[in-house]
């Protein structure tokens, strides 16, 4: 789909330039320096013709005789219109306008980028930028940026949102610690976006990762749809930056002030089988391991090191990080202890001494990666007077290359390990300075085999009467308002399908008491408004009533309270509600619409403590009743749920049940901006759970 940026029969540089000091000068200069003429034809395009580096330059694209599979534009922004106008009357299928000045500049820019996009389409070509470094693909090869450079071949692919970052990633690449199979920087993404690359390059055999470095998703559940099936093919890692403040806007419910940008991506990453990063080191630590490694089969971890204490700090990090030990076997053991100094210590941390040479590191090696418990290796090396470092370091690239198994090195030091260091890189062997780094490493290696271990979700459809929803949303947009309270959110409660109480509006103390004699005692008493939604700041609930005389005076108390708290509330009376029964636990169910991911579903304990105590979990819908599974055991208190001090468990399938439903009805009503079921109270296993209280808000555009 996106060959013509990757492998062109030919390139044309649009603003080409014989001034070293342009952006046009570089392209060119890149584009022969990687070797690209073996492959294709450099066609650099400047109105002035004459030669740049050696090659003829032609006025116009027009003037080109033979066809052109991609442009790269680096001329001012006025004039990239007409010349993108000039490809498409070219035929030619692909561009990258590395010039500036479109939707970061403003909205005069974001004018100008959506006119690019408009001539794009109508000629039917793909746009990389505006505002980007370029694209490089290694193996082509084909260096079309301005990047100082191009950077060695590798099994890694990296898109970036960023050019400056992407310039200091391919300086990386350049010292000879990172190999690239291909670069894209995406700039504003008029058009190509991660989703586009993610697609590409699921199949390219050359690409074993794909990292991403991203400012944010416009089309975020397309991107999750997508991202989930390429993560079965092969690894991405991703970054993303801007999560703290991006999230905060104005919200009513709970489940509002609970959910940010950081949880709906969070979220997303986890459900499209996204290896999460939380900083550049994150990226590269995690993407070198599973780039150049085997895969992890289990988490049983050796460690063979030069000093007890790095041992000890590395045995500490690993089990940090969720992995095992591995307990060696006793032939393994008695092998090494029939090979090492007496004051050796053979068993996992495997402690070789300080004065071990290579052979030693060698024989120690050997034996654990022998040994069938050992799932993956970790070698420390610290640079101590006999200690023959590059020769080590030799000894454990051409062991690496040798095993199915994983192994990661830590030469700890700097000035001393440096060459060491770079035999490990150049036979593969990625190298951490400090252990706990290369510990996240193979988590994140154990993390991916649990990707790989899940199966695609199958999602779920339940029969619901989803017009009378419709009808009810009508209603109230009629009415001119976004808010629906509890009395009204029964029927939608009801018409998908969870259980309620009985209850009934009363609009006087009188029809109140009556309602509650109907119903039975005890009775719980709520104040009814659309304007009033955290129903307990105001005294707004009473339970328990169990005469006549409390239902009347809670009535006028409440009423009382909310004219008095509240002046310009709508009162619609009370809510008279069955007193369900005690011995349940209280839980939150609810919903904030994510501007870039939509439906993002949350989990946790309830009642009024839940934005102190924050312990919720997110999804981001659609899910499958695994993923609503799996909420149920992320939140700290999941305890509580198995049953503690006595108290069974809850009924777990009756909440992931009212998590499928809430998912399918916030799919069925995008116009569904906030919701809360505060408390959704769950009882024993196969008691059921019964939603007492619902707040909802509409979005103020309707649909």
């Amino acid at each position: 789909m996106l060959k013509a940026f990757f492998e062109p029969q030919s390139v044309a540089v649009i603003g080409a330039s014989t001034n070293p000091a342009k952006l046009g000068y570089a392209v060119v200069k890149n584009l022969v320096e990687c070797g690209y003429a073996k492959r294709g034809a450099i066609l650099p395009i400047n109105r002035n013709g004459g030669q740049i580096l050696g090659l003829p330059v032609f006025p116009s694209v027009a003037d080109v005789p033979a066809p052109i599979d991609l442009a790269v534009i680096v001329i001012p922004y006025p004039a990239v219109p007409d010349a993108l106008r000039e490809c498409g009357q070219k035929s030619i299928p692909a561009a990258i306008i590395i010039s500036a000045g479109f939707r970061e500049a403003g909205m005069q820019g974001l004018e100008r980028e959506q006119e690019l996009v408009q001539i794009a389409h109508q000629y039917h070509i793909r746009l990389v930028g505006p505002n980007c470094l370029g694209v490089i693909d290694t193996y082509t090869p084909l260096n079309a940026s301005f990047a100082a450079g191009t950077p060695p071949s590798g099994p890694m692919a990296f898109m970036s949102q960023s050019g400056a970052l992407g310039t200091a990633v391919l300086d990386i690449a350049l010292g000879g610690r990172l190999g690239l199979s291909k670069f894209v920087s995406l700039g504003n993404k008029a058009d190509v976006s991660e989703i586009d690359l993610l697609e590409a390059w699921a199949d390219d055999d050359k690409t074993r990762v794909i990292m991403i470095y991203s400012e944010g998703m416009p089309n975020g559940q397309e991107f999750v749809r997508v991202a989930r099936q390429v993560t079965r093919k092969k690894p991405v890692i991703a970054i993303k930056s801007g999560v703290t403040l991006s999230g905060s806007r104005a919200v009513s419910s709970h489940t509002g002030s609970l959910a940010g940008s950081e949880q709906a991506y969070q979220a997303a990453f986890r459900q499209a089988g996204i290896l999460r990063a939380d900083s550049m080191e994150s990226l590269f630590d995690k993407a070198m391991a599973i780039g150049y490694q085997p895969p992890l089969k289990g988490d049983n971890i050796a460690i063979v090191t030069n000093a007890g204490g790095p041992g000890i700090l590395a045995t500490d990090a690993l089990e940090r990080a969720g992995m095992t030990i591995a307990p060696l076997k006793v032939e393994t053991i008695q092998a090494l202890e029939q090979y090492l100094p007496d004051a050796a210590s053979a068993a996992n941390p495997v402690d070789v001494l300080g004065d071990a040479l290579a052979d030693r590191y060698r024989f120690a090696i050997e034996q654990v990666l022998h040994d069938p418990h050992v799932d993956g290796l970790l070698v420390l090396l610290t640079p101590q007077a006999m200690t023959q470092i590059n020769e080590t370091a030799q000894v454990i690239g051409t062991l690496a290359q040798a095993t199915d198994k994983p192994l990661l090195a830590c030469f700890m030091g700097e000035a001393k390990v440096r060459d060491g260091i770079d035999i490990l890189s150049k036979m593969g062997v990625p190298n951490y300075p400090f252990p706990e780094r290369a510990a996240r490493a193979f988590r994140a290696m154990a993390d991916y085999r649990q990707v790989l271990a899940q199966p695609l979700p199958k999602y779920v459809h339940f029969d619901v009467d989803r017009e009378s929803v419709a009808r009810l949303f009508r209603q109230i947009r009629e009415e001119g308002r976004v808010s629906i309270g509890d009395a009204e959110s029964r029927q939608v409660l009801q018409a998908y399908g969870l259980r309620i109480p009985q209850s009934q509006l009363a609009e006087d103390p009188a029809q109140a008491v009556a309602v509650a004699s109907q119903i039975g005692y005890p009775v719980v008493l709520k104040i009814a408004s659309p304007d009033i939604l955290h129903k307990t700041d105001v005294g707004g609930v009473k339970v328990g009533l169990e005469n006549a005389e409390q239902v009347q005076d809670a009535f006028e108390l409440m009423v009382y309270r909310a004219q008095r708290y509240l002046p310009d509330a709508r009162l619609w009376g009370c809510l008279v509600q069955e007193m369900v029964p005690a011995g349940g636990l209280e839980v939150l169910v609810g919903m904030n619409r994510d501007p870039q991911f939509g439906p993002l579903v949350t989990f946790g304990l309830g009642g009024i403590y839940v934005e102190t105590l924050r312990d919720v979990t997110f999804r981001i819908a659609p899910f499958s009743p695994s993923e609503a599974e799996e909420m149920l055991s992320e939140i700290r208190a999941h305890a509580l749920l198995d049953g503690v001090r006595g108290k069974p468990p809850v009924d777990k399938p009756a909440i992931i049940d009212a998590l499928l439903r809430i998912g399918q009805l916030v799919l069925d009503f995008p116009e569904i901006a906030e919701l809360d079921i505060n408390p959704l109270v769950v009882y024993p296993q196969e008691q059921g759970a019964i939603a007492l209280d619902m707040r909802l808000v509409l979005s103020r555009a309707s649909g």
